[in-house]
């Protein structure tokens, strides 16, 4: 996914770009500026820590928060079938828990992304992400870690401390492992910092890629 991203940029005439990403986009963001070093002049990250990070530091609360990850990564099309037999359930019961206090996403975006996940190829790449993740995508990571491959574009990480992000790590810390070059903060809410508190988010990201 990475490789097709730079593609694309190159097609549209974008040699050199900035990049902000979250959650699952945000992981093929930081793959994409490991394997295309100088392509992104500066980089922000929405609450995320490395995927390495997350399946190296398995606890109950973060199996707890973050099932989804194992379930959608079991293989033999369980997780296709059981969520295929009521879309609108699982998007509804996995983007709750996930919003802040009194947060909520708009009913018209809500719809949709159920619109979506009712066609079984939405459900496939879902799943098919998560498995990679848990597969190659994870050996891929070791690989440029053990190589003490970092980020080398500035980085900007933000997070919410409602979210388990914000409340299971230390995201400052984690990303400098990661990254020569990091700085960022915390915001009041949960994990969808665009939708939470869209001011907040983009006049940090004003500022950073400025």
């Amino acid at each position: 996914m990475a490789h097709d991203q730079v593609g694309l940029m190159r097609q549209l005439g974008f040699g050199h770009f900035q990049l902000a990403a979250h959650d699952r986009g945000a992981r093929v963001a930081h793959r994409l500026v490991l394997d295309h070093p100088g392509v992104v002049t500066r980089l922000a990250v929405l609450d995320i820590v490395p995927t390495r990070h997350v399946l190296g530091h398995v606890t109950r609360a973060m199996a707890t928060a973050y099932y989804h990850w194992f379930f959608l990564a079991t293989p033999n099309g369980i997780a296709e079938h059981l969520i295929g037999a009521d879309p609108a359930f699982w998007v509804r019961s996995l983007i709750g828990p996930l919003l802040g206090e009194g947060a909520s996403i708009e009913p018209e975006v809500m719809k949709d992304y159920i619109r979506c996940f009712r066609d079984p190829r939405t459900i496939a790449g879902s799943c098919a992400d998560y498995r990679s993740a848990a597969g190659i995508d994870l050996v891929h990571d070791e690989e440029s870690f053990a190589a003490e491959q970092k980020i080398e574009c500035p980085v900007l990480a933000l997070w919410g401390t409602q979210a388990f992000v914000g409340r299971g790590y230390e995201p400052l810390s984690v990303w400098q492992q990661y990254a020569a070059d990091v700085r960022g903060h915390a915001l009041p809410t949960g994990h969808f910092l665009p939708e939470e508190a869209p001011d907040l988010v983009s006049a940090a990201l004003r500022d950073f890629l400025a």
